[in-house]
């Protein structure tokens, strides 16, 4: 008897050993809210600030739209535009910038013929070997 018992605890024990937990399906979703509200578009890199007017060249915008950036972009996957990194503070630029909400003055839009765009890059805020 005293066998027989010992027999049925090693296997109740060895049955408990090879049971395995469930696997854990993991989900991550991350919430990045509205895109930022400015007048001249704003930069691809957190903390998404207001770009000044002349950073984007015309071909990020639809009409007087901006088609966005960074996380918000919604251009096509092909999608290339100049950009005046001079006006980036990744490069130094230290001058004033639009606040949130602020509205476009369409005097201080710069046109394709006065744009000096000196970099391009994808929707993404990638530079890209795009022809300048």
């Amino acid at each position: 008897m005293r066998g027989l018992t010992f027999l049925m605890l090693a296997a109740v024990a060895g049955m408990g050993l090879t049971a395995t937990t469930p696997k854990a399906e993991a989900q991550v979703s991350v919430e990045i809210g509205a895109a930022p509200d400015c007048p001249y578009g704003y930069y691809d890199i957190a903390p998404y600030n207001c770009a000044p007017t002349g950073y984007y060249g015309p071909e990020w915008f639809s009409g007087d739209v901006f088609i966005g950036a960074g996380p918000w972009f919604h251009g096509s996957a092909d999608f290339n535009g100049k950009v005046n990194n001079r006006l980036h503070p990744e490069h130094g630029y230290k001058g004033a910038l639009p606040a949130r909400g602020e509205k476009a003055e369409p005097v201080k839009r710069v046109d394709s013929t006065h744009f000096k765009g000196n970099e391009v890059r994808d929707g993404r805020g990638h530079v890209t070997k795009a022809k300048k």
